[in-house]
């Protein structure tokens, strides 16, 4: 095995790790999603990465994305009602679109929006599905034009797979709970963490992108769930200490 096979191995076996140590009581899917699009993005060389889920009117939003311009990518597809990731969670099925220039016919609002902008030009779309269960979809985005092995897709669809088990784990089942429920709960947190971006990235003089890093990573250090540090951000003088990076605990971890 080559040394460049043996790194992704070791970061496969992280990726899956990393995502099953996700899967506690009371786990946030958000950092469960955030951590997906963060590990596709590696794995699979894509420049950025970008999650949908469906709400309980069957409507999709966005809720984790590796950047900013991976984000308005997802939106575009939302606005259209068109798109690889709106497609791919219709169908069930992963959408593979090598060459965005040569699919006008087929999505002419979403190719056209995305052609004027001059960020990405092929896109992957995997679905997050469960027993015939879709909940929602997973963008790769890249840069240039090609496709995806099929063992890349493979790789992405796994992932994507033990995401959504998480998602639609029996523990929720054993605990009364109702699947919709959960994702409105994530969509709310989304909410909440886009505030927290804000804040951090005004009194911070930061971009959006270096705000959430910074956000995230306060969180992780901390073993704090992203949504509860995003909360105190919005909520009192948290932001503060999160933009210095104090090593002392948060006011977060004292409160749990």
């Amino acid at each position: 095995m080559s040394p460049v096979e043996s790194g992704r191995e070791q970061l496969l076996s992280k990726a899956f790790v990393g995502l099953a140590d996700t899967l506690v009581d009371n786990y946030d899917i958000i950092d469960l999603l955030d951590r997906l699009v963060a590990y596709s993005v590696e794995l699979l060389a894509a420049d950025a990465a970008g999650i949908m889920l469906v709400d309980s009117q069957r409507a999709l939003h966005v809720v984790a994305s590796s950047h900013e311009d991976a984000e308005v990518m997802e939106l575009l597809q939302l606005e259209a009602d068109q798109g690889p990731c709106v497609e791919c969670f219709r169908t069930q099925e992963r959408v593979s679109v090598p060459d965005l220039t040569e699919a006008t016919g087929r999505w002419p609002v979403f190719v056209a929006a995305v052609e004027s902008r001059g960020t990405y030009r092929s896109v992957h779309a995997l679905p997050l599905r469960l027993r015939g269960e879709a909940i929602g979809a997973m963008n790769l985005f890249h840069r240039q034009p090609g496709a995806l092995p099929e063992a890349d897709l493979a790789l992405g669809q796994a992932l994507a797979d033990v995401a959504t088990i998480g998602i639609l784990s029996e523990r929720a089942v054993r605990r009364g709970e109702v699947v919709t429920e959960q994702l409105q709960t994530a969509l709310n947190n989304r909410v909440i963490i886009e505030q927290a971006k804000g804040v951090l990235a005004h009194r911070g003089n930061l971009s959006m992108n270096e705000a959430f890093d910074r956000l995230r990573r306060y969180a992780r250090n901390r073993n704090v769930l992203l949504s509860e540090v995003a909360r105190q951000v919005v909520e009192t003088d948290l932001a503060a200490d999160v933009l210095a990076g104090a090593t002392v605990h948060s006011k977060v971890a004292h409160q749990r």
